[in-house]
């Protein structure tokens, strides 16, 4: 059974507070909580201070993204719950002034922690002072909040990629928290990047390692106050809100796309019959929201913990999706590319590393060589290298598979009433794939490479001379080849023959 009130109606005179409120989840959060919980009291969002920059104008660089348009043009009062506050989850004591911290610990009753750092080749000292010891501050601050109802951590489904089978409890870290947030303090870089390594091990990196330990961070508060912990798993574009197929930023399958779409990555290491555990970023922020309400009105004592993944709800192949990209990219080409859109996924690592020397390295070298010739700025081998290294990084985890159990992310439509589920939807079977990777490019183009609808005649019209270009250099290439065979095997004969 449903609870007595709706979501809306538990957010009612709430004040929330959340970190990490300019990162990717954490504008749709906003913009979801600001549209469809109208009576929301306030929310304090933890902004670190920009030189020059004051909290006004740090809120309108927020407000300047277009998911925001909506409730610019329908609801524009609203915005007048959104409070800055300044900090960083870097600085002691979150950088808050003791004004704010009473604020914060006054006013709050619900407070989503979404602040990490998703770069997976971060140096383990930053890792552990963003992911781990920022989370701690929070913990902190929020053992001092009056009327906490609900404490919800953004962990990932990732962060313990050494499991096959991956379930909705709670794995305590290789390490305790503690001891490494003080190892990391007296170490010196030198000695730190030599143990880096094996401390992490069997992490593929310190992303991982880090969210592991900062889960095993908050399970300390358990019984203090609610606790929920959401664990997404890969988090792309929007299915549906605020815009369907928006998307900020070039981390994961949206970078892979862009590049692929531009012509620029042409292979990668993947087993396309591997499942690609994806979440859109709206259902994502969904199931924090309906988690957060379902903890905030059973006040349990122990963590609730949720895997927000894909699984076998609707299950996608990596092939399946990359076949669907090839198909979409045509029809949503970019204005810019490098060359015509190509190449494939290769499930053996020697196909993919000659692919790599032939159609990413020998390029590179060449067109930089005709650069150096005109006198012009050379840029493509250190392009390429960047990417290679990228697709190296993502390749983990398009090689290996796991299994996510995730029972209570599949029931929260089940705890809710049917009215809530029509706006705070978190069913993940009811996306169409096809359609769902149609926005998706679309969205990437729009809203990450910033090309407007109407350059699409322009770039359709580039895209296929492109293609002709790229047919006649495999001509072209073909007769090549074929000569230099017949010219060989006639002075093989020749030999022979004389």
């Amino acid at each position: 059974m449903a609870p007595p009130i709706s979501i809306p109606e538990y957010y009612t005179n709430k004040t929330i507070f959340i970190t990490g409120s300019s990162g990717f989840m954490g504008k749709v959060l906003i913009e979801k909580l600001l549209r469809d919980c109208p009576d929301i009291k306030k929310i304090y969002m933890l902004m670190r201070p920009k030189k020059g920059h004051g909290s006004k104008e740090r809120l309108d660089d927020l407000l300047a993204f277009r998911i925001f348009d909506r409730l610019k043009a329908e609801h524009p009062e609203r915005f007048q719950k959104l409070h800055v506050i300044p900090g960083d989850i870097l600085l002691e004591n979150l950088g808050i002034s003791a004004e704010d911290r009473k604020v914060i610990q006054d006013e709050t009753q619900i407070i989503f922690h979404c602040a990490a750092c998703v770069r997976f080749d971060m140096f383990l000292r930053d890792a552990v002072k963003m992911n781990t010891l920022g989370t701690k501050m929070v913990l902190e601050l929020t053992e001092g909040v009056k009327n906490l109802e609900v404490f919800v951590h953004v962990s990932t489904s990732y962060c313990r990629c050494e499991m096959e089978l991956f379930e909705e409890k709670l794995y305590p870290s290789k390490h305790r928290p503690h001891h490494v947030m003080q190892a990391v303090d007296w170490m010196d870089d030198d000695l730190l990047k030599h143990l880096q390594p094996k401390i992490i091990e069997p992490q593929p990196n310190t992303y991982a390692y880090t969210k592991s330990l900062t889960e095993d961070l908050v399970s300390q508060y358990e019984g203090k106050f609610p606790i929920a912990i959401a664990r997404p798993s890969i988090v792309t574009a929007a299915y549906k809100e605020p815009l369907p197929g928006w998307v900020d930023n070039l981390n994961g399958p949206t970078g892979l796309l862009v590049g692929a779409g531009k012509g620029v990555i042409r292979t990668m290491h993947c087993n396309d019959s591997y499942r690609a555990d994806v979440v859109p970023v709206d259902i994502a922020v969904n199931a924090c929201i309906v988690l957060s309400y379902l903890t905030g009105i059973e006040q349990p004592k122990e963590l609730k913990i949720c895997n927000i993944t894909l699984s076998e709800l609707n299950p996608l192949t990596w092939g399946q999706a990359l076949d669907m990209g090839r198909v979409h990219v045509h029809e949503f080409p970019f204005s810019i590319c490098l060359w015509y859109p190509g190449g494939s996924a290769k499930s053996s690592w020697i196909q993919h590393q000659l692919a790599l020397f032939f159609t990413h390295l020998l390029p590179a070298y060449f067109v930089d060589l005709l650069l150096f010739l005109m006198g012009q700025k050379t840029f493509m081998i250190k392009m390429q290298k960047r990417i290679n290294y990228g697709l190296e990084v993502l390749q983990y985890y398009t090689t290996k598979e796991w299994y996510f159990v995730n029972d209570n992310f599949a029931a929260l439509k089940d705890q809710i009433s049917n009215q809530d589920n029509n706006v705070f939807y978190t069913d993940l079977r009811a996306i169409n794939w096809n359609k769902y990777i149609r926005n998706y490019i679309r969205g990437a183009r729009e809203y990450v490479v910033k090309e407007d609808p109407s350059t699409l005649p322009q770039a359709r019209r580039l895209h296929k001379q492109l293609y002709y270009l790229d047919k006649t250099v495999q001509v072209m290439l073909g007769l090549l080849i074929t000569y230099i065979v017949y010219y060989y095997i006639n002075m093989f004969f020749s030999v022979i023959n004389a």
